[in-house]
């Protein structure tokens, strides 16, 4: 049995983490989560983590766009996949 601060288990926090950090769930459920957060110190934690690690993913992504050559990389890299499996030269 997960912990339960308001009227919300860790367990639902952690499955509605994503929807809240895009600003998608409807008021009451984000009033809850925030109740929730107000008392519990383990989720407060997760929360900043996935924060985190999503705008870790987001800059990498972006970065990687900007790379000069990035296109050919790509090309190169479509090229040995698909000349390395059998039946698909």
């Amino acid at each position: 049995m997960t912990p339960t601060y308001g009227d919300m288990s860790c367990q639902e926090l952690v499955e509605l983490v994503t929807d809240y950090l895009e600003g998608a769930l409807p008021g009451d459920v984000s009033r809850r989560f925030e109740i929730h957060l107000h008392d519990c110190p383990w989720c407060v934690t997760y929360v900043e983590q996935i924060r985190t690690t999503a705008k870790l993913v987001g800059r990498s992504s972006a970065e990687l766009e900007q790379l000069p050559g990035m296109d050919r990389l790509l090309d190169a890299f479509r090229g040995w996949k698909r000349d390395a499996l059998p039946g698909t030269r």
